[in-house]
């Protein structure tokens, strides 16, 4: 029987929200009978990081038999990310399958040269690669790595809430997120149409029609988006998406686009986000160019249009919430072996 193993280094931050998209990989692939491996990690401390590169990490391998590992990308320590690798490859003989959560290449490192040809080299080490999109994965290629590459499309969202299935059209508008990457949010104004927002760290002041409804934790928070869309846009400006997070939507799925989903919410993206291409073509929202345009846009919709889109996202969310997007991907790359 093969023995296939999901790797998960964990983040004891409980005021992380990153972790949501890993837990979820983590449920999903237990149920597709993969042995979970949590590695809690103390990002702080020296003495930690000596004792789980020399002692923790070789024991997760040793005379284990791993057959397929299943690495949650990236680990956010050079030196242990390459212990990873080290001692799979000698203690095993089995396939390391990278699942991409971030290119830190393309967001927090991409000015560091010696980050990019790390984060390269490990990607090379991959027998393959679950990436976010055609985007991240041209990147990928563009510098060399050769390994087989499928892409998710969306990242899966285990949602507790039921599915909101209200097809009236009344041109409202919902944000969830970490609003300290939302400051274009004190100058919008939706005219006649209404911004319902949610997430931590809110301006103290909004535009015209912005209504700010408080914090959630991710289980919760569906419960409370009862829109038409739910909006993804970053950065200080109405124009674009701008900033290191606006510059890095060109290459990601935000998760964000999976919480509006699951919750059978359509989707409305800035045109030059790498998802909007999927999310239109797909008929689950629509990309605009700026927000100065979204209230004359909302009123184009007719409630016919809507309904489309909005049964589309009730079947993208029963497919969100089975786990299809990462359970899909691996065995293609299963199938490539």
């Amino acid at each position: 029987m093969t023995k296939r193993v999901l790797l998960t280094v964990v983040d004891p931050n409980p005021n992380n929200a990153g972790p949501k998209a890993k837990s979820d990989i983590e449920e999903i692939l237990s149920k597709q009978g993969y042995q979970d491996m949590r590695l809690p990690y103390n990002w702080e401390s020296k003495l930690a990081k000596f004792k789980y590169k020399y002692w923790s990490i070789p024991r997760l391998f040793k005379g284990q038999g791993i057959d397929e590992l299943v690495m949650q990308f990236p680990v956010y320590s050079r030196a242990l990310m390459d212990a990873f690798i080290e001692n799979f490859r000698k203690y095993s003989n089995g396939k390391l399958f990278f699942v991409i959560h971030d290119v830190e290449s393309l967001r927090f490192f991409k000015d560091d040269p010696s980050y990019v040809e790390k984060e390269i080299q490990w990607l090379k080490e991959a027998d393959g690669i679950v990436s976010h999109n055609q985007s991240m994965e041209k990147w990928i290629r563009s510098q060399g790595v050769q390994t087989p590459i499928v892409n998710l499309g969306l990242f899966d969202y285990l949602n507790p809430q039921p599915i909101d299935e209200d097809f009236t059209y009344n041109k409202t508008v919902c944000l969830a997120g970490n609003l300290r990457k939302s400051n274009f949010l004190k100058q919008i104004d939706m005219k006649d149409a209404k911004l319902k927002v949610f997430g931590p760290n809110a301006p103290k002041t909004f535009g015209k029609g912005v209504e700010y409804q408080g914090q959630f934790s991710p289980e919760e928070l569906p419960k409370h988006l009862k829109s038409n869309f739910g909006l993804i846009w970053d950065g200080d400006s109405l124009e674009t998406c701008t900033g290191q997070f606006g510059d890095y939507m060109k290459y990601n799925c935000p998760h964000k686009a999976s919480l509006y989903l699951s919750t059978g919410i359509p989707v409305i993206v800035w045109k030059e986000a790498a998802v909007a291409q999927y999310l239109v073509e797909q008929h689950l929202g629509i990309a605009i160019d700026n927000l100065t345009t979204l209230p004359e846009v909302l009123n184009q919709i007719t409630p016919d249009e809507y309904k489309a889109m909005k049964q589309n996202a009730i079947e993208a969310a029963h497919a969100l919430r089975n786990g299809e997007h990462i359970k899909t991907a691996l065995n293609e790359l299963e199938k490539g072996m």
